[in-house]
């Protein structure tokens, strides 16, 4: 499975929506733990795959053209930028799901708490 398309299947995952009950609150907390620990290493893969990519044949090719033009260091960017599309557009769909997760786990753990306390008052 390529980085993509475990990306999607995670970003599938955190688009579902979470019940109040507990015990499928505490499984969804066990499913992102293990999310944001893969998502941070796919992460770290994307972004090396980014560089090299910037760093490729492409990118002195770009450079070496860029130079022999004349173009600003902004409009060599872009180039540089615009062949790395694709490993770009992965970098930030991985940092989103990082920080989703994260964002995640908080809302699960306070929506457990919350649950929780409404079975305690309610026992009494």
């Amino acid at each position: 499975m390529t980085l993509q398309e475990e990306a999607n299947r995670i970003q599938s995952y955190l688009d579902m929506s979470c019940s109040n009950n507990p015990d499928e609150i505490q499984e969804r907390i066990c499913d992102l733990m293990v999310y944001l620990s893969r998502s941070g290493e796919m992460l770290a893969q994307a972004k090396k795959l980014l560089r090299r990519k910037k760093c490729s044949e492409i990118s002195d090719t770009i450079i070496a053209i860029a130079k022999e033009s004349h173009l600003s260091a902004t409009v060599q960017n872009t180039l540089l930028e615009s062949i790395a599309e694709d490993e770009a557009y992965l970098v930030d769909l991985l940092e989103r799901i990082n920080r989703t997760c994260t964002h995640q786990l908080d809302a699960c753990r306070s929506l457990l708490s919350y649950e929780k306390e409404q079975l305690r008052t309610s026992n009494y």
